[in-house]
């Protein structure tokens, strides 16, 4: 990355934590540098045969980047992994965003269809943050796809830090404003209903595990923004005002990829 050296920030609570078992070891690191609002990674080191990392890399809203997404869940049998460049705006509404960002990158998405194929169904809340170059998979654990995941992450990577080498800075102050906006719905969302919570309570306790999200893991959903989550969400709504828990209340689903070759989206039958 070209500019200044990248700072490191990061609450020393998170720094380093043991899990309420006495074994589970959680190590958190998080850096900010030009262009980036926050780096921060979390990895969670259990048993053998439980590793957990979840990666991510937030553009300041100066910049309509997509937000660079890594998510390892490996067990001694299953690997569960999400890997993207998340799309800050929509994909399926907006053409002109899709193409800015993912037109020359679909070659790089077609490597991995075959080696990490689509993992099992996804709502379609949650497919409403993913790209056309989405890996979502789950593989019984071994070496050789571990290998492919590797090459994958780093292929990536590589790909979003070109993307951010060649931003240009906003200066719009209404764009910067909907850049914002859709950081903080991102977050919103990802505070209230990242599947890796539970995992967080058991581990951490209820407390620590809120902490650890809102000011680390999504750090941002109480300082972008002012909006709720059901001011974004309203289908979430229960009659008493509360948030419905469920993963997901729409109901719909995608069991198979729902992009073609081209990018284009082709899951408006979903199964």
């Amino acid at each position: 990355m070209s500019g200044n050296a990248p700072s490191r920030s990061v609450s020393e609570k998170f720094k380093f934590m043991k899990a309420l078992d006495g074994r589970t070891l959680l190590h958190a690191l998080s850096f900010q540098a030009p262009k980036i609002r926050l780096l921060r990674s979390l990895l969670i080191e259990g048993s053998p045969a439980m590793q957990v990392l979840d990666f991510a890399v937030l553009p300041e809203p100066e910049y309509d980047l997509p937000i660079f997404c890594a998510n390892f869940f490996t067990t001694a049998s299953l690997s569960i992994v999400v890997l993207d460049l998340n799309p800050l705006h929509d994909v399926v509404i907006q053409k002109d965003y899709k193409d800015k960002y993912y037109r020359k990158l679909l070659p790089l998405g077609q490597k991995y269809v075959e080696l990490l194929p689509w993992g099992d169904k996804l709502t379609s809340e949650s497919l409403r943050f993913f790209s056309p170059i989405v890996i979502w998979t789950k593989f019984s654990t071994d070496h050789h796809k571990h290998q492919v995941l590797y090459s994958a992450f780093k292929d990536y990577f590589e790909a979003w830090l070109e993307l951010l080498e060649q931003a240009i800075k906003e200066n719009d102050e209404s764009l910067i404003h909907q850049n914002r906006e859709a950081q903080h719905k991102y977050l919103t969302w990802r505070a209230e209903k990242d599947p890796g919570h539970p995992l967080l309570k058991r581990l951490v306790g209820e407390s620590l595990a809120r902490e650890v999200v809102r000011q680390f893991l999504f750090e941002g959903v109480d300082s972008l923004g002012v909006k709720s989550f059901l001011d974004y969400f309203p289908e979430y709504r229960c009659d008493d005002g509360t948030i419905n828990q469920k993963r997901s209340v729409i109901g719909k689903s995608y069991g198979v990829r729902p992009w073609n070759d081209n990018g284009e989206f082709i899951g408006n039958d979903p199964t």
